[in-house]
C-alpha cells in the first residue's frame, strides 16, 4: 500500500507591482547638448570647480603664481615710467614654463585617467556621445582652460602698458601676438598632456609622465644648442629647437612674431625655418589628436 502524497502547494500568481517609475516626456536636447554639458563640466575640473574646497587650492594658487609676475612688471613700469615692458608679449609663457608644466601635470589626468580608474567610459559612450565627441570635448576644455591660465597674465600686461601710457599702437600688435601665442600653445600642450595621461588611470604616474615630457626633451635641446652654439653651428640651433614642445614654441614666436628666443647667442630662426616650426606645431598636434581617437576607440574603455 502506497504513502500518501503531500498536496502540492499551488504556485501564487505573478504581481506587478507599481513603484512609480515614470517615462520621461521632457524634451531631448540631443548630443550636442551632450557635448557641450561635457566640455563645460571638464573645464570646469580643470579647476576644481564642482568639488572640494582642497581641489581648488592648487589649481588656483598656481594661477595666482602665473599672475603675479606680470603684475609686478606692470608696477615697476607704471612706477619707474619705463618705455617698454620688461618682458614681451609671446615670452611670457615660455618665461613661466615650469608653472603652466605644474598645471599641465595637475588638470591632465584629473580630466581623462580619473575616468579609467571609475571605469565611467562604457557611461560616456552608452549614448549619446561617440568616441570622437569625448575627445574633443577633452581637448578644446583642457585648451581654453590653458589658454586662460596663459592668458590672463598677457591681459595683465597690456592693462599696465596702457596704464604707463605706452604705445598705444604698438603695445595693441604686441598684445594680439602674445594672445596669439597663448592659443598655439594651448592647443599644443593640451593634446601632448591628455594623450600621456589617457595612456594610464594612475593620476600620479600621468604626472609624473607629463613633467617628464615637457622638461627632460627641453633641457637636452637647451643642452645641445649651446654646444653647437660654442662650435658656432648656428644653422642647426634652428633645426635642434624642433625637437621639444618648449624650444618648438620659443622658435615659432621668435621667428613669425618677431619676438626674442631663449636659444644660444639669441639665435633667431629665419621666417623660412618659422613655417617649418609651424608645420610642426600643426603635425605634432594633429598626432596627439589622432592616437587620441585611437585610444578611446579601443575596446575595454
Amino acid at each position: 500500500m502506497s504513502a500518501p502524497t503531500e498536496p502540492v502547494a499551488a504556485t501564487p500568481a505573478a504581481r506587478i507591482h507599481n513603484i512609480g517609475y515614470r517615462h520621461y516626456d521632457g524634451p531631448r536636447l540631443g548630443v550636442s547638448y551632450a557635448r557641450l554639458s561635457l566640455f563645460t563640466h571638464s573645464l570646469r575640473g580643470a579647476y576644481g570647480l564642482g568639488r572640494s574646497a582642497r581641489s581648488k587650492i592648487l589649481p588656483f594658487a598656481l594661477f595666482a603664481v602665473m599672475c603675479v609676475p606680470a603684475m609686478v612688471m606692470v608696477a615697476v613700469a607704471v612706477t619707474v615710467g619705463m618705455n617698454s615692458l620688461p618682458l614681451d608679449y609671446t615670452k611670457y609663457a615660455l618665461f613661466m614654463q615650469p608653472i603652466v608644466g605644474l598645471y599641465l601635470a595637475l588638470a591632465g589626468p584629473q580630466l581623462v585617467s580619473l575616468d579609467q580608474r571609475f571605469h565611467t567610459l562604457p557611461l560616456y559612450f552608452s549614448r549619446p556621445i561617440e568616441h570622437a565627441d569625448y575627445v574633443r570635448a577633452k581637448v578644446a576644455a583642457l585648451a581654453a582652460a590653458l589658454f586662460l591660465f596663459t592668458a590672463t597674465p598677457v591681459v595683465l600686461l597690456y592693462a599696465g602698458a596702457l596704464l604707463a601710457k605706452l604705445s598705444v599702437v604698438d603695445e595693441t600688435i604686441g598684445f594680439g601676438k602674445g594672445l596669439l601665442t597663448s592659443a598655439v600653445f594651448s592647443v599644443l600642450h593640451a593634446a601632448i598632456a591628455l594623450l600621456i595621461a589617457s595612456l594610464t588611470p594612475r593620476r600620479g604616474f600621468g604626472v609624473a609622465a607629463i613633467i617628464a615630457t615637457l622638461t627632460v626633451p627641453y633641457f637636452a635641446v637647451t643642452v645641445v644648442q649651446a654646444v653647437l652654439g660654442e662650435q658656432g653651428s648656428e644653422g642647426a640651433i634652428g633645426w635642434l629647437g624642433m625637437l621639444s614642445p618648449g624650444s618648438l614654441m620659443d622658435g615659432f614666436q621668435g621667428a613669425l612674431l618677431g619676438g626674442s628666443t631663449d636659444f644660444p647667442h639669441m639665435y633667431v630662426p629665419s621666417g623660412a625655418m618659422g613655417v617649418g616650426y609651424l608645420a610642426v606645431i600643426i603635425g605634432l598636434t594633429a598626432a596627439c589628436y589622432a592616437l587620441l581617437l585611437r585610444r578611446y576607440r579601443k575596446a575595454g574603455l
